[in-house]
């Protein structure tokens, strides 16, 4: 199979729209069941996330087995955050872990299982765009949230777990439940996988 000679056509383009809409319903989901963990819900939502959405991009991944899907369903992401009023390294993030997630799945023509979960790892780290500006661009974000008529308890509290620690294992939590979510959803997407002809 020739990737570079397979264009996205309509119906795939739905698709991607239809899975891509899925996928933002768990980040929902996910960022809600976040919410009731004052202080460590913000970094633990891409962590949440990935451990609950493996299935979605796996089956993505065997239905179109073609370059740009999952580069949209990042784009996609990437756009709402920023459009939301994240930093533009929201934006950044999951453009860049997408295009990075569906070039290594294409280095197997999105046949091998290990590739693709690699794939879904490095995909899962997209989403720490909104996340990242907590350590890195503290200043400007205790500007935006100030502007946003948040009061200084609420910024204290969301600063309180903030320090190298708990980026080590902010990271490191979404690694792990990456490749929880990307086995598991790879083992309920078994039967497509085998129609795919994806294998280990």
């Amino acid at each position: 199979m020739n990737l570079n000679s397979k264009k996205l056509t309509i119906p795939d383009l739905i698709s991607v729209g239809v899975f891509t809409a899925i996928y933002f319903v768990l980040v929902t989901i996910a960022t809600f069941s976040c919410a009731l963990l004052p202080g460590v819900g913000n970094i633990l939502l891409p962590a949440v996330a990935a451990l609950i959405s493996g299935s979605v991009y796996m089956l993505l991944a065997a239905k179109l087995q073609k370059f740009g899907g999952i580069s949209i369903m990042g784009l996609v992401m990437g756009l709402f955050f920023f459009m939301s009023g994240h930093f533009v390294l929201s934006f950044a993030a999951n453009i860049v872990c997408g295009v990075l997630a569906d070039w290594v799945a294409s280095r197997s023509q999105y046949r091998s299982k290990k590739v693709l979960l690699a794939s879904y790892v490095i995909f899962s780290y997209g989403l720490t765009g909104p996340i990242l500006p907590l350590w890195f661009m503290k200043d400007a974000y205790i500007a935006n949230l100030t502007a946003r008529g948040k009061d200084a308890a609420y910024i204290d509290t969301l600063f309180a777990p903030i320090n190298n620690g708990s980026f080590v294992a902010a990271i490191a939590a979404i690694l792990v439940c990456a490749v929880l979510g990307g086995l598991f959803g790879q083992r309920m997407m078994k039967k497509h996988f085998e129609k795919a002809g994806i294998v280990a």
